[in-house]
């Protein structure tokens, strides 16, 4: 993969129409901003505990899955980069075309995928679309997440470039779907966790799922209530 130009992003907590309060509608940055371990210095979230951390410091967004949203919902004028609540938007590099632990140069510092993302119900909140999370889901439209390996200044224009992949067979778009899709195939589940890459909660997820044979209840994450599945 050649190396891309991105746009830098952040955003701070507002408050939704809904009355929750998301730092979700990002903005690009305007000056040089330092990312470190837990993402960008200027960045913030609402929610620590489901997003941000060292496994989640940034998120990329593909800027080619905004056409689709914006002729799926013509009538919306908000889908734009940043939307979405990511750090990072770029043409070139979708779920199809990059793999879990692929490393990459983003400006002064070094990015590592961790995962793919969990689509949460505040994107149906920002958007006033009930099941958009869903959708997201569903499609593989999501974006992935990425830790930081080595901390560094980004222009807020800046390159991505690949530099080594691991794990050619694991692309974000097949994981995603595998997880999402096919959630309790053991050959899979069993592939995850040997991919040293992928987030903790991931494989955690997925030992559970091979001991119990159950998934975890998505409701919470993807409605803002809990309902058991099995």
């Amino acid at each position: 993969m050649q190396a891309h130009n991105v746009t830098v992003l952040s955003g701070q907590i507002q408050r939704l129409d809904s009355g929750l309060h998301s730092a979700i509608n990002k903005r690009p940055i305007q000056q040089a901003t330092e990312l470190l371990e837990l993402g960008l210095a200027c960045d913030q979230q609402a929610d620590q505990k489901h997003h941000g951390g060292a496994e989640r410091a940034l998120h990329l967004y593909p800027l080619e899955h905004y056409p689709i949203w914006q002729g799926q919902y013509p009538s919306l004028t908000c889908f734009e980069p940043g939307a979405f609540g990511e750090n990072l938007s770029t043409l070139g590099a979708t779920e199809s075309q990059v793999c879990i632990g692929d490393v990459f140069q983003l400006g002064d510092a070094v990015v590592q995928i961790s995962q793919p993302r969990s689509p949460c119900f505040k994107l149906n909140q920002r958007f006033g679309i009930s099941n958009l999370a869903l959708q997201l889901q569903l499609n593989g439209l999501g974006g992935y997440l990425l830790r930081v390996l080595q901390p560094g200044k980004l222009m807020p224009q800046t390159q991505l470039t690949l530099l080594s992949r691991e794990y050619p067979e694991l692309t974000v778009q097949n994981v995603a779907w595998q997880f999402f899709n096919n959630p309790l195939n053991h050959a899979f589940l069993e592939r995850l966790l040997d991919c040293a890459a992928l987030s903790e909660s991931w494989q955690i997820k997925a030992q559970q799922r091979l001991a119990t044979g159950m998934v975890e209840d998505w409701n919470k994450r993807l409605f803002g209530f809990s309902q058991l599945q099995a």
